[in-house]
């Protein structure tokens, strides 16, 4: 537990000054209180005008229910902010409690979110390869096309099997008051993408995996960012720029993008014990932008999610090798969510492509 305390103080150290990490919680904070605020106070007003005009529009009541995932996304980040505080209070002199602390305030802050998203939006769970998580050290490579799977290890990982995760993630996410605050009170890595001094963003990745022990595990999303077929096409044609070689093995890719290599490499090198996880979804395509969701896109879906597990035994050491495994797992990701995905149009009427043998999560 020393070594994890230890880390947690150097990967915070090496993120940003603390000035401007206070400038950046005096505008985001103010501004999520005054979103809740404004969003509490008005609406009854606001209620029968977004009724009117899903009505209007014949979307599934999707403005209404979007408002109402307003209130809870503002009142969970807040709530969240106040349980961090008091934690920081209670356990000051406790470095190992006010982590575990900030740990299941990570994953509680998660699974409201999930839960009253599930609620309003109506989308249904199933999990495959379930029995493929326990236990850690785990390094978890998961797919990436939406900000809302974001929420599925914490909730399907971290509060379903007791993985403690560390997390790297994109720096943008710390205009998210409570991610910033809880975050940086985590052993996670905010990283900048697109950093002119990669090797430093890299090393701060590699540091996040040293020391990972039983029930622990750190996650990383390969592609570096979500889903697009316009980044699609972008990823694959710098891959033939650098690589032809590699290019010929990733251009196949449909569904996902081709992984980058610096962090993911990153971490083999840093925990060679690990053995990978792989968290493949669908369900959340196309819920890419707020029309969209008030289209109804996200109404009545069903996400698919699958696991599967290889033991570090059977991961090369070799690094050329390893980019050859590497983008094998991401084609057979590549093949799952082909063979799983689902055609949706903007309300709640669906045409599968292919069914899932899946085990109902509703116990989630």
């Amino acid at each position: 537990m020393g070594k994890t305390v230890r880390l947690w103080f150097t990967v915070r150290m090496a993120d940003e000054t603390v000035a401007t990490r206070l400038r950046r919680r005096a505008v985001t904070i103010p501004a999520y209180a005054t979103a809740l605020v404004l969003l509490v106070g008005l609406a009854p007003i606001l209620a029968p005008v977004l009724l009117l005009v899903d009505v209007a529009r014949g979307t599934p009541l999707a403005a209404t229910r979007l408002a109402l995932f307003g209130i809870v996304f503002f009142a969970a980040e807040l709530v969240g902010l106040l349980a961090s505080a008091l934690g920081s209070v209670v356990f000051v002199r406790a470095h190992a409690r006010r982590l575990a602390w900030h740990y299941a305030l990570q994953t509680a802050w998660a699974r409201v979110l999930f839960g009253a998203a599930r609620l309003l939006f109506r989308f249904d769970v199933a999990i495959d390869g379930d029995e493929a998580v326990p236990p850690g050290p785990v390094l978890v490579l998961a797919r990436h096309v939406s900000l809302a799977d974001t929420l599925l290890p914490a909730v399907f990982l971290a509060h379903r099997h007791g993985l403690r995760l560390r997390y790297v993630l994109k720096r943008e996410l710390l205009w998210d008051p409570c991610l910033d605050v809880v975050g940086h009170r985590l052993p996670n890595a905010f990283v900048a993408r697109g950093s002119e001094d990669s090797a430093r963003e890299i090393a701060r990745v590699r540091d996040l995996a040293r020391g990972i022990g039983l029930g622990e595990g750190v996650l990383i999303y390969p592609e570096g960012t979500r889903f697009t077929p316009a980044k699609h096409g972008r990823a694959l044609a710098r891959v033939a720029e650098h690589d032809p070689v590699r290019h010929r093995r990733v251009r196949t890719l449909a569904h996902v993008l081709p992984a980058q290599l610096g962090g993911t490499l990153g971490l083999f090198d840093a925990c060679p014990g690990a053995d990978v996880l792989f968290l493949a979804h669908t369900g959340f395509e196309g819920v890419t932008t707020l029309r969209r969701v008030l289209d109804g896109a996200l109404v009545g879906r069903t996400i698919r999610i699958a696991f599967w597990r290889v033991r570090a035994g059977d991961v090369p050491r070799a690094n050329a090798e390893r980019i050859g495994w590497l983008d094998g797992e991401w084609k057979r990701m590549d093949a799952w969510v082909g063979a799983h995905s689902t055609v949706y149009g903007s309300s709640r009427h669906e045409r599968s492509v292919s069914g899932s043998r899946s085990v109902s999560a509703r116990s989630s």
